[in-house]
C-alpha cells in the first residue's frame, strides 16, 4: 500500500513495475496502462498538469512510425517492395544466408556516416523483413541485425552519437579516444550478430539459394514475375497451368517507378540534408497516394497503431518519470556508492534499462556525466568505460519499446504480432540483463582501454 509519505520516484518505479506486470498476465496494451499511469502518477503524485504530461508525448516517433508504415503499405501494395527484394537478393547471387549479413552492412555504414541511427531503421528494415518474410528466414534475426547493425556504425566519429560522446569527454580532463570508442561498439555489436546468426537458424540458411523462376504469392495478389523463392522453404506457388491461373501484366510500373524514386528521394532528404524522416516519409506516401490512388487502397489499414499506442503511452509515462526525477534518483543512488568497479556496472545498467524506454542519446548525456567523478580518480580506464556506457545504453534498442525496436516490430511481415512482440520483449530483455554485464567484463574490467 502507498502511503502519504511515498516519494514521487518511488512511486513511478512501482506504477512501471505494476504495468509489466498487468500488460504480461491480460491482453492490454501497455501503451493504454501507461497513458492511465501517466495520467494518474502525473497529477495525483508529481503535479504535473495534463499539459505538462502531454508534452511528454513522442509527437516526432508517432509521426515517423505513422510515415514510415503508411509509405511501406503502398509500395507494398504496388510490388515496389518485391521488386526491391529481387534486385537485392541477385547482389548477393542469390545466397540467402548473406541477406542478413547485407542489412547488418547497409544499416552500418549508414550510420557510421553520419546518419540518425532511428532515420537508418526505418529506411532498411522494412526492406530486410520483407526478405525474412519471402525467403524463411527468422523475423527476429533479420530485424535484431538491422538494429545492431545501425549500433555497430552509431558510434563513428562522425556519427550522431560519436559526436555527442566524444564531446562531452572532451569537455572534461578524461582521456579521450573516439577511433577506439567505434571499433568497440561495432565488433560488440558485430559480436553479437553472429551469435545471434548462430541461435536464430543462420546455418540452416547456408547452402540455400534463390530460384529465380518460381512463380510464388507477392504483396497481396499473385504475381508471375521472376520471384526468388527459397528452395526447401516452400512458397505459396501457383502454376500457370492450372486451370483458372491468372497472369497478372508483367513489367515496370508508372507508380513503382514514382514510388522507387519516392524512396530515395527519403534516404536522400532525411540522411543527407537531416530532414525529419516523419514528415518526409509521409508526405512522400501522401504524394504517391495522389499519383495513384488504387494503389493506397487499404494502406492506411496497415499502419501499426497498437504500436503507436504502445510507444505513445510507454514514453509518456518515461517523461513523467523523468519530471518526477526518479533517473536522476536512481543515478545519485548508484553513484554514492563508492567502490568504482560496483559503480561502473550499476551505471551501465541504468544506461541500459532507462535506454530500453527513452532516447538512447538523452541517456548518453545523463550517465557519462554521471561516472565522471569516479573516472576522474584513475581506479578505471576511463575509454573503457565510455566505451561499456556507450554500448550498454544503446545495444538495447532492440527493446520495442524504443525507436528502433518498434520500427521492427511496426515492419514485421506475416507473423503473428503478439507473439512477434513478445519474442522482441523476450530478446531485449536477455539484451538488458546481459548487455551491460558483457560490456562491463570485456571493456572495463580488464582495464586494458
Amino acid at each position: 500500500m502507498i502511503g502519504p509519505s511515498m516519494s514521487p520516484e518511488i512511486i513511478t518505479i512501482l506504477a512501471l513495475v505494476a504495468m509489466f506486470v498487468v500488460a504480461t498476465v491480460l491482453p492490454v496494451n501497455m501503451g493504454a496502462l501507461a497513458f492511465v499511469a501517466a495520467f494518474l502518477v502525473g497529477t495525483l503524485a508529481v503535479g504535473m498538469d495534463a499539459d505538462g504530461i502531454l508534452g511528454a508525448f513522442p509527437g516526432g516517433l508517432f509521426l515517423t512510425l505513422v510515415g514510415i508504415t503508411y509509405l511501406f503499405a503502398i509500395a507494398q501494395n504496388n510490388g515496389t517492395v518485391d521488386l526491391l527484394v529481387r534486385g537485392a537478393v541477385r547482389l548477393v547471387g542469390g545466397r540467402v544466408a548473406a541477406i542478413p549479413w547485407i542489412m547488418f552492412a547497409i544499416t552500418a555504414l549508414l550510420t557510421a556516416m553520419g546518419a540518425l541511427s532511428p532515420a537508418a531503421v526505418a529506411i532498411i528494415a522494412p526492406i530486410a523483413l520483407g526478405f525474412a518474410a519471402r525467403y524463411g528466414i527468422n523475423p527476429l534475426l533479420m530485424g535484431m541485425m538491422v538494429v545492431h547493425g545501425a549500433q555497430g556504425g552509431g558510434f563513428s566519429p562522425i556519427s550522431v552519437y560519436g559526436v555527442t560522446v566524444n564531446g562531452i569527454v572532451g569537455g572534461t580532463d578524461l582521456e579521450s579516444s573516439p577511433a577506439t570508442l567505434f571499433l568497440a561498439t561495432l565488433l560488440f555489436n558485430l559480436g553479437i550478430s553472429v551469435l545471434l546468426f548462430i541461435a536464430l537458424g543462420g546455418r540452416s540458411l547456408l547452402g540455400k539459394r534463390a530460384d529465380d523462376r518460381e512463380k510464388v504469392k507477392v504483396g497481396e495478389h499473385e504475381e508471375n514475375a521472376e520471384r526468388l523463392a527459397v528452395r526447401g522453404h516452400g512458397s505459396s506457388a501457383y502454376s500457370a497451368d492450372q486451370p483458372g491461373s491468372e497472369e497478372p501484366p508483367r513489367g515496370f510500373r508508372f507508380d513503382q517507378a514514382a514510388t522507387i524514386v519516392g524512396l530515395l528521394a527519403l534516404g536522400v532528404l532525411a540522411l543527407g540534408f537531416d530532414l525529419d524522416v516523419g514528415f518526409v516519409s509521409i508526405s512522400i506516401a501522401v504524394l504517391l497516394a495522389l499519383l495513384s490512388p488504387k494503389a493506397q487502397k487499404g494502406a492506411v489499414n496497415k499502419i501499426s497503431w497498437s504500436t503507436v499506442l504502445l510507444l505513445g503511452g510507454v514514453l509518456t509515462f518515461v517523461g513523467v518519470m523523468e519530471e518526477a526525477g526518479t533517473i536522476e534518483y536512481v543515478g545519485d543512488a548508484v553513484a554514492g556508492l563508492g567502490i568504482p568497479l560496483l559503480v561502473a556496472l550499476l551505471l551501465c545498467y541504468i544506461g541500459a534499462v532507462v535506454s530500453a524506454f527513452a532516447s538512447s542519446t538523452a541517456i548518453l548525456g545523463v550517465t557519462i556525466p554521471l561516472a565522471v567523478p569516479f573516472l576522474l580518480a584513475g581506479d578505471i580506464g576511463a575509454v573503457g568505460m565510455i566505451a561499456a556506457l556507450s554500448v550498454a545504453s544503446t545495444v538495447v534498442d532492440v527493446s520495442p519499446f524504443s525507436t528502433n525496436g518498434a520500427l521492427v516490430l511496426a515492419n514485421a511481415k506475416d507473423v503473428d504480432p503478439d507473439r512477434f512482440y513478445k519474442q522482441m520483449l523476450a530478446y531485449s530483455g536477455l539484451v538488458v540483463l546481459l548487455g551491460p554485464l558483457l560490456a562491463w567484463g570485456v571493456l572495463v574490467v580488464p582495464n586494458w582501454l
